[in-house]
């Protein structure tokens, strides 16, 4: 069977695509949802008359030159991410910073050769798994004083190696995208349960590279939670942590490379946590009579110790966007699971907590309820954000995490501040993605007309706003996106001085060429 063909210039795969047809149908709905009418379809700059600038270096000789590709295709679909940003200028044929070759090692040998390599000639190396970051990670815009780029594309390295079922975890190389980790994982009764709204195409590396957010509201949100061990060849030799459940032997090696964006290193493979598939859930869809009495209630759920896997608050705006509400009450996805015993009484539970603060349900109707509803939206809002380019319409998202006393005043000055740089009409819808004890982590949607033809100017002037406002009221300017280079300035403001001295002291020495991923977190 032949692969899947990757969307030349939006997310995800052709065959599963919005094309021009299906975007112009959908037109007049646009209004309904947003409150502002569609712009005429528009259709993509086809890809034969793309900008695509012509490689400056190439790639080494022999057996190694054998494994890189400077095929034009190629090198734009590994020009990119997937943020807006990413998608707008390719949809209008531009590829500014394409690699000058892409690489696909099969092995360990041949990463660390090719490392070798690129430090003598002093060409930039940008680790590539699924092409997801929403952030800027992924694409070789690298500052002066490099001889080339090259994308390291890992995908050939997609095997679960080993499972340990008596201690319930798993070997898995880095470039096992979603689907193909978890179709290898259930062969041997084994989940991973971790499942990120890009787990279409993201990849076990990228996840811990980016410290990716998944499946679980509560307890485990981060791959973080998950991770046991980890290996990486770095330009200064390999580097593999030892496989414990749990070790107070100083600074954890794993942390360093949790969230390093491939900067330090290489990540190869990973052991993580698994556990059989969930026999029992139990959920309901709650309504509040706004988002105000859903925050309470979330922050009531996030304390009392009941853990639930899903605890995604919805906002009205987003609940009728999404097709799970009319905009007239917020809404709280609920949902518990466990592998061993029911959880009807933790649910019986939440949703006592939940009625104290005015919440409603109706009895459970399967896939076709307000759940289902909003789940199926999620897993294809990448291929909807594609559509709403078509028809003239910029929609993006950003997130964070904040403390609970501040929130409601966060929550009014972040949603404030893109709403007066983006002007009328212009919507700006929240949702909690994850839970703590001590705070949640928004994710914010926003919704306005494009201005076609300066879609670029118009992100940055987001992207600042939010920005901005975020750190001015407390936030973390992301809770799993990761940093990237679009959120870089904002990083640095976060991280205290001394640490960012300490990062960069640990980038030369496993780095000393500066050759991974240059411009992202240090340097």
């Amino acid at each position: 069977m032949s692969a899947r063909a990757r969307s030349i210039w939006g997310w995800g795969y052709e065959d599963s695509a919005i094309g021009p047809a299906e975007a112009a149908a959908a037109a007049p709905g646009v209004e309904a949802l947003f409150g502002f009418p569609a712009q005429a379809p528009e259709e993509a700059v086809p890809f034969a008359e793309a900008d695509v600038p012509a490689p400056q270096a190439q790639p080494p000789d022999g057996e190694l030159g054998a494994i890189c590709s400077t095929e034009r295709r190629d090198r734009a679909l590994h020009a990119r991410g997937s943020s807006y940003l990413d998608t707008i200028r390719a949809f209008r044929g531009h590829y500014p910073h394409p690699p000058d070759f892409v690489a696909r090692p099969a092995n360990e040998g041949q990463v660390e050769a090719l490392l070798e390599w690129a430090g003598a000639g002093r060409v930039a190396v940008i680790p590539y798994g699924g092409g997801t970051s929403v952030v800027g990670g992924v694409e070789p815009d690298v500052p002066d004083g490099y001889n080339g780029t090259c994308s390291l594309d890992l995908g050939a390295l997609d095997r679960v190696v080993e499972v340990d079922g008596i201690s319930r975890a798993a070997l898995i190389e880095a470039g096992a995208a979603g689907p193909r980790l978890e179709e290898q994982l259930a062969a041997q009764g084994m989940t991973m349960r971790f499942y990120p709204q890009s787990f279409e195409c993201s990849t076990l590396g990228g996840w811990i590279a980016t410290r990716a957010g998944g499946h679980f509201a509560t307890r485990a949100t981060h791959v973080d939670d998950l991770v046991e061990s980890v290996r990486a060849i770095t330009p200064a030799g390999a580097w593999e942590s030892r496989r414990l459940p749990g070790s107070g032997a100083g600074p954890s090696p794993d942390r360093m490379l949790l969230g390093s964006e491939g900067t330090l290193g290489v990540i190869t493979r990973a052991w993580v946590r698994v556990q059989p598939r969930p026999e029992h859930r139990a959920g309901r869809s709650v309504r509040f009579p706004d988002f105000a009495a859903g925050v309470e209630a979330s922050r009531e759920l996030a304390q009392s110790g009941l853990d639930p896997a899903n605890c995604r608050l919805i906002d009205e705006l987003e609940a009728q966007q999404t097709g799970s509400g009319d905009g007239s009450s917020a809404l709280l996805v609920l949902g518990f699971e466990s592998t061993d015993a029911p959880v009807e009484h933790d649910l019986a539970r939440a949703l006592e907590v939940c009625a104290s603060h005015g919440g409603q349900w109706d009895e459970p109707s399967g896939e076709a309820g307000a759940a289902g509803a909003w789940r199926e939206a999620f897993l294809r809002m990448p291929y909807l954000r594609d559509m709403l380019v078509q028809l003239g319409v910029m929609a993006d998202t950003f997130e964070t995490a904040i403390t609970w006393e501040r929130f409601p005043a966060f929550h009014e000055q972040v949603a404030g501040a893109v709403r007066d740089a983006l002007g009328e009409p212009c919507r700006v819808t929240c949702r909690f993605t994850h839970l703590y004890p001590d705070g949640p982590a928004p994710y914010y949607t926003v919704i306005v007309p494009a201005r076609r033809g300066d879609e670029v100017a118009q992100w940055h002037e987001m992207k600042e706003a939010a920005g901005m406002a975020i750190l001015a009221a407390g936030g973390t300017i992301t809770h799993h996106h990761a940093v990237g280079r679009d959120h870089r300035p904002w990083y640095d403001e976060q991280r205290p001085e001394p640490f960012a001295a300490a990062l960069g002291a640990a980038k030369r020495e496993l780095d000393p060429a500066g050759i991974l991923n240059p411009g992202v977190l240090v340097g």
